[in-house]
């Protein structure tokens, strides 16, 4: 039997997750243990992705801010003070 694992996620996402899960005849747990198990060790540094491999949405967005000068701090304070 596996461990126990206690997610916090919005009404809305978890009442998509439960359809979906039942419309495929798997458990949530299930379709989240199935996810987890295609994820790879990060034991050794993250290649880049692979262009070819991504949606094409995050496709045409890849490298748009590659020069600009902002940073994960200027990210980081635009979060702390829209969400305080």
């Amino acid at each position: 039997m596996g461990e126990k694992l206690t997610l916090r996620l919005e009404r809305s996402l978890i009442d998509r997750a439960k359809a979906y899960a039942r419309v495929r005849g798997k458990s949530v747990s299930r379709l989240v243990a199935d996810y987890f198990a295609l994820l790879e060790p990060t034991t050794e540094p993250e290649e880049p992705p692979r262009l070819d491999a991504l949606p094409p949405i995050t496709r045409s967005l890849f490298g748009v801010l590659a020069d600009s000068e902002v940073d994960e701090e200027d990210y980081r304070r635009f979060l702390e003070q829209k969400y305080g």
